[in-house]
């Protein structure tokens, strides 16, 4: 965990491999993921904001790499690279278009256009074609219930776009699963596109 609800952030992560989920959990303690960061982004965006802290839990959800900057690091940094605070606050638009069309793509898409969609972003930051993921936590991810993933699972496994076992997903037809996912994906690729660059398409 990089950070927890509600308390203080002391420090930003830049993704160098692996990814990032940023959980938003209720007080019954049902939970769903509200963004995803990877290479291309983050974690700490309160900083860059003005504030110190978030609703919402930092967890790593594949293990990899990041470079840490201490908090009072970055504030200094900020009075000799001004540029650099500019960047920052791009990615955070970016970011922030992720999260309102994450919450779009919930309340209105199905659950197996939902779960193509995340396999999608998953695949982006991950290297190879596998990675480690059971039902349990994809449902935690999506907030919806397990028998829900279970056959969203199995309809795109299915229709081979997928391949799943003992809590690993492999993604089988990348250009197949994109046709299975619903508008949002490319929404939000366009959009890190257009404000951080083409290296970032992969959101």
């Amino acid at each position: 965990v990089l950070h927890r609800p509600d308390q203080p952030i002391t420090a930003l992560h830049f993704i160098e491999s692996g990814w990032v989920s940023l959980i938003g959990t209720l007080e019954g303690g049902d939970g769903a993921e509200a963004g995803q960061a990877g290479y291309d982004g983050m974690v700490g965006l309160p900083l860059v904001l003005g504030t110190d802290r978030s609703p919402f839990e930092a967890m790593v959800q594949c293990e990899g790499t990041a470079l840490r900057l201490d908090a009072a690091a970055y504030r200094k940094e900020l009075e000799n690279l001004p540029a650099f605070r500019s960047i920052l606050l791009r990615y955070a638009m970016a970011f922030s278009v992720l999260v309102a069309q994450t919450a779009v793509c919930n309340g209105r898409h199905h659950v197996e256009e939902r779960l193509a969609r995340w396999m999608l972003m998953a695949h982006d930051r991950t290297e190879g074609d596998e990675f480690q993921m059971t039902h349990e936590f994809l449902s935690m991810m999506l907030g919806v219930r397990r028998a829900g993933v279970t056959v969203a699972a199995g309809a795109l496994q299915k229709a081979g776009l997928i391949r799943y076992s003992a809590g690993r997903m492999t993604v089988t037809d990348r250009d197949g699963l994109e046709r299975a996912s619903c508008e949002c994906y490319e929404i939000v690729r366009r959009e890190f596109d257009r404000l951080i660059g083409p290296a970032s398409s992969n959101y």
